[in-house]
């Protein structure tokens, strides 16, 4: 593995498990911006939750990386719909106020994050002793 896709492992998977476990210690912040068309909003925060801790530790072990940037990709397109209804709501995400331009920001952003995932899915391949770099 390169070393920039190794050091970009970590901060790649802290995204997901710092956001997992805020689901679980502020839900309501959560619950808050779910579009209103969806059902049972605690569950979904907190399978959400689960599974952005599980798929943010998965990155980590080389057995599971591939696996899981794979579920971090679908879990960005499952919870697309929400991001858009905070920007089109004009939602508070973070904190009291809406900010309406990070709200949109947020979307092509999360380009950007399906695209760090998709790295991962690709295995790893060792150049040989003496090839140039």
């Amino acid at each position: 593995m390169s070393v920039a896709k190794r050091v970009l492992l970590w901060p790649m998977a802290a995204i997901y498990i710092v956001s997992g476990m805020i689901h679980f210690i502020d839900a309501d912040a959560y619950i808050a911006i779910m579009p209103g068309y969806l059902p049972w909003h605690s569950q979904l925060v907190f399978l959400s939750g689960v599974a952005e801790l599980t798929l943010g530790i998965g990155v980590l072990v080389p057995a599971t990386r591939m696996v899981a940037a794979w579920g971090i990709i679908l879990l960005l397109i499952v919870i697309f719909p929400a991001n858009l209804s905070v920007a089109m709501n004009d939602l508070a995400y973070v904190g009291d106020e809406p900010s309406t331009l990070l709200n949109w920001l947020r979307l092509p952003f999360q380009l950007v994050l399906i695209a760090w995932a998709y790295w991962y899915t690709k295995p790893d391949v060792t150049e040989p002793v003496g090839s140039p770099s």
